[in-house]
């Protein structure tokens, strides 16, 4: 009689991991990105859970933060400094700069301060840096979807001021109650506001935004690491930029060589191009786009390297 004696198994070899010194050009290994994609997701709902935890409006905050800052600078900019809106309602024409603005902004603010919030992740267990700052700005994509919401009611409520729905506004004193008023008013503000096949270019125009934020924010991250004055310093660029940027004077007010700066500012490109894709303006914002995605590429590609280059030193110094 013969006994079955257990197969015998190869012991698994252990895996080496060779830890060599940086090189000048390190690759970027972006395809990591992929693999760690489950990370991804999971931060990002991270992200959007300690943001609104604990508040008592949670996500509505998303629409009405745009909103509150759309009646200020109504009412600074439009009523009392008078202006220009090409033409468009400037509460219509402010909103549909702040949207992309309060996207690229608020993205980049978190961007840049993703290492150092996260300093104990990064010292615990290994995974691409680069997932942080790229999360950090993807999550804002929930509060932009959100505040197209109050966009669509913008619409409405100024096509149901002027004829010819305005005479059913006062027979129904709320148009959003009757749902054919509220039809009514949408389509008369599609004719009024020209809502064009250049609606179309929205998602590449959102997807510069991205490439922007993304950019400045690998340079701005990597630099907090080793000198905490840059998170100081984001909030104050922040608002300077913010009026750099044509979000509430259309570009057309500036003349000649101001133009050609203003355009260096790769965050023109999608304000104009926003304002071109929703309201239908004349300026066609083509050069300006070009220039905003010139741009951003070039900071792109330093950032990338920039931050593969001090990737390294990040465990140690934060």
């Amino acid at each position: 009689m013969s006994t079955a004696t257990p197969p015998v198994t190869e012991a698994a070899e252990p895996v080496i991991r060779v830890i060599e010194p940086p090189k000048r050009w390190m690759p970027l290994n972006l395809g990591e990105l992929w693999q760690y994609r489950e990370m991804t997701l999971f931060l990002i709902f991270r992200e959007l859970k300690i943001r609104y935890k604990q508040t008592v409006l949670g996500i509505f905050w998303a629409i009405l933060q745009p909103f509150i800052t759309m009646i200020v600078f109504s009412f600074v900019f439009g009523r009392i400094a008078r202006m220009p809106s090409d033409g468009i309602p400037y509460p219509l024409f402010s909103y549909v700069g702040l949207l992309p603005w309060n996207f690229f902004s608020s993205g980049l603010s978190k961007a840049s301060t993703s290492l150092n919030s996260n300093s104990s992740l990064i010292k615990k267990i290994y995974f691409p840096r680069l997932i942080l700052p790229v999360t950090a700005i993807l999550s804002g994509l929930v509060d932009f979807f959100l505040g197209t919401v109050m966009l669509a009611i913008l619409y409405i409520y100024f096509a149901a001021a002027v004829a010819p729905v305005s005479p059913l506004v006062v027979n129904h004193a709320i148009p959003f109650i009757n749902s054919d008023l509220a039809l009514n008013a949408f389509n008369h503000a599609v004719r009024n506001y020209e809502i064009t096949a250049n609606v179309v270019w929205l998602p590449l125009l959102l997807l510069l935004s991205f490439t922007v934020a993304l950019s400045l924010s690998l340079w701005f991250a990597a630099l907090n690491v080793r000198f905490r004055d840059v998170a100081v310093a984001i909030g104050f660029l922040v608002r300077i930029l913010l009026y750099l940027t044509p979000v509430i004077y259309p570009i057309s007010r500036l003349d000649g060589v101001f133009q050609v700066l203003a355009a260096l500012n790769p965050m023109t490109g999608v304000i104009e191009g926003f304002r071109w894709a929703l309201l239908g303006v004349d300026t066609a914002p083509g050069i300006y786009v070009l220039i905003s995605a010139a741009m951003s590429i070039l900071l792109l590609i330093g950032g990338l390297y920039y931050f593969r280059r001090t990737e390294s030193t990040f465990a140690d110094l934060i």
